[in-house]
């Protein structure tokens, strides 16, 4: 238990496995009430099960966070459940690594639809309760990507990765003050991130790559960490990786 999660209710897109199970989990052994979404319900449905076994409060809503209503819903069930929501993990993502000339036009739509704008949408949801309550925390999961180029075949995925940094200090700027803003970037983390390529070459690099990967629990420290600070206390990026990863 954590006095300064304790009570809190945080919302976690991309919750059924990898960073957003770790950190619902997390989040729910230290006193967070967590609202969980994804498409996969029946894995939603088991983590949950998992945290009020535990003691813990959880809710379930499936979500695709490419669907701007599904997300708005998300949040509308958080504070239609638990009365408020303190915290939203924009973490919903797609890594499709493929050479450019491989032309995977659908692939870089799919990055775009899940890694930006289901972003947006975690904002236009969450902002409007965030304003009137007069405080509120988004952290929004970028990577290692966001701040390097990843070669070969990362160019679209570290693009809407730096889509998200950018958005992030942008959106920090606007609000400010009593809403909080951080930007986690991790490095190679043992997720099913690591399986969204349908590049043969790309899958068989990022499979040999992924061997240093560290867990995802890793991660869901991170995410307790910046939710811990002071309420005057902005921590607005954390990067993390591997102590073998090289960029």
């Amino acid at each position: 238990m954590s006095q300064a999660i304790a009570g809190k209710v945080v919302v976690i897109t991309g919750a059924s496995s990898g960073l957003g199970a770790a950190t619902a989990r997390h989040l729910g052994a230290l006193g967070a009430s967590v609202v969980l979404g994804a498409r996969r319900t029946e894995q939603l449905n088991s983590i949950a099960a998992d945290i009020t076994a535990a003691g813990g409060k959880a809710a379930v809503v499936q979500t695709d966070v490419t669907i701007a209503a599904d997300v708005q819903r998300l949040v509308d069930t958080a504070i239609a459940t638990f009365g408020k929501i303190d915290v939203l993990i924009n973490n919903a993502g797609l890594m499709a690594i493929a050479p450019l000339d491989a032309l995977k036009v659908d692939e870089w739509e799919r990055m775009i639809d899940i890694n930006i704008k289901g972003v947006l949408y975690g904002i236009a949801a969450a902002l409007p309760h965030f304003r009137a309550q007069g405080s509120g925390h988004f952290i929004n999961v970028s990577s290692v990507a966001g701040h390097k180029v990843i070669s070969p075949g990362g160019t679209v995925y570290s693009g809407t990765k730096f889509a998200v940094s950018a958005i992030s200090e942008g959106l920090r700027h606007e609000v400010g003050g009593a809403i909080r803003t951080t930007v986690i970037s991790p490095g190679a983390v043992d997720t099913e991130l690591q399986s969204g390529s349908s590049h043969a070459q790309s899958a068989a690099h990022l499979k040999e790559f992924y061997k240093i990967a560290i867990p995802a629990e890793t991660v869901a420290r991170a995410v307790a960490y910046a939710i811990e600070q002071p309420d005057g206390v902005d921590l607005n990026e954390i990067v993390l990786r591997p102590t073998l990863q090289d960029f």
